[in-house]
């Protein structure tokens, strides 16, 4: 039987999620939750509501796509994702990571803030995760594009003064993917990897796909909307690729990002939930942030991070240094954090309950 995946056809992460199942060649099944009764099915196996979630042939269940793909990894050991050299997986892990929360801003402000964008997919959610509800479909778009805005744009920093910074980041991001993908099919190599995979989730079902977004990587960056398909269509069974066996040096751009901007993010959400605030300001590459949503989830992030990299021997974390350079990364990783998740990052799987992304 194959195994079932709950989420949405425009999901960020549930697209993640079946492209590396799609490239593992792991037989699976989609089921958007169309009903009240399957909305409830996941906090009620799994303890939070958060999508994706996968149901395995045995009838357990797994949250949170970056702790499902290492699960996978070792489970489906045939075509893996992650590297073998310990410096260049903690660097994919750190990157996925960054894929996931850092270019969530971006991808959600294009969705929502523009008009098309936002009517073109609250109809889609009103028509496929609403469609037992009562009431006109126009009515539950107004109330979706609402809600929406509430949470992921205006109600987590993006305002007019943020908005270019904001923009920035896809821009910025849409170059660095370009200036790999022009010169290999995948970031890493000749195959496909973690890193592929973290990066794919916002380029699929946001950037690659909604209006305004779409025009931008079509004007912009030729080689990664085809890298787009090309990641769709990937099957470990038909690639004999390899992976670099060091970071390639146009990563440099990206560690960048991370070091300036994702990290100070992660710490300062950190000391914001060691203080119990709900929301924080904060300064990232001279552009001021005001009001942004708090998050125990990112300080679990933050925590995993720091784990992996004490995890990694002196010589390696000597190499590593090396190759991130300047880029501030290793004093973030370093930091000694105000605050605790209260999650146990040692023993933490896809098999334990997740914590939501926002909030406290």
């Amino acid at each position: 039987m194959p195994l079932v995946l709950y989420g949405s056809t425009i999901s960020y992460f549930t697209g993640k999620l079946e492209a590396a199942l799609r490239y593992k060649e792991i037989d699976y099944r989609l089921e958007p939750m169309r009903s009240q009764a399957q909305r409830g099915l996941i906090p009620q196996a799994t303890g939070v509501f958060q999508m994706p979630a996968l149901q395995l042939e045995d009838g357990r269940w797994l949250t949170d796509s970056t702790l499902i793909l290492q699960w996978l990894d070792q489970a489906y050991p045939a075509y893996p994702l992650l590297p073998q050299d310990p410096v260049l997986r903690f660097v994919s892990l750190l990157l996925e990571d960054y894929a996931d929360e850092w270019l969530w801003r971006p991808a959600m402000y294009y969705r929502w803030h523009y008009a098309p964008d936002a009517a073109r997919l609250s109809r889609h959610i009103s028509e496929e995760l609403l469609s037992d509800m009562p009431g006109p479909v126009w009515l539950k778009q107004f109330f979706v594009r609402r809600r929406q805005r509430a949470l992921f744009t205006v109600g987590d920093g993006v305002s007019a003064d943020t908005q270019a910074h904001v923009e920035g980041i896809y821009f910025h991001t849409l170059a660095a993917l370009e200036a790999m993908l022009a010169n290999r099919p995948f970031m890493l190599g000749t195959r496909p990897s973690l890193v592929d995979i973290g990066f794919f989730g916002p380029m699929f079902r946001h950037f690659s796909q909604d209006p305004t977004a779409a025009v931008l990587m079509q004007e912009r960056a030729p080689h990664t909307k085809a890298w787009v398909a090309r990641m769709w269509a990937s099957r470990g069974g038909q690639l004999q690729g390899e992976l670099a066996p060091m970071l390639p040096q146009d990563f440099a751009p990206l560690l960048r990002d991370v070091g300036q901007a994702y990290l100070p993010y992660l710490l300062a959400n950190a000391q914001a939930v060691a203080q119990g605030h709900k929301r924080f300001d904060v300064t990232l590459q001279g552009c001021a942030y005001r009001q942004v949503r708090a998050s125990r989830y990112r300080l679990l992030c933050l925590e995993m991070l720091q784990h992996q990299f004490r995890a990694l021997s002196a010589s390696q974390r000597t190499e590593l240094e090396v190759v991130l350079g300047s880029s501030g990364i290793t004093s973030a990783l370093r930091a000694i954090l105000p605050a605790r998740s209260g999650v146990d990052v040692a023993t933490h799987s896809a098999f334990a309950p997740g914590l939501p992304m926002l909030g406290l």
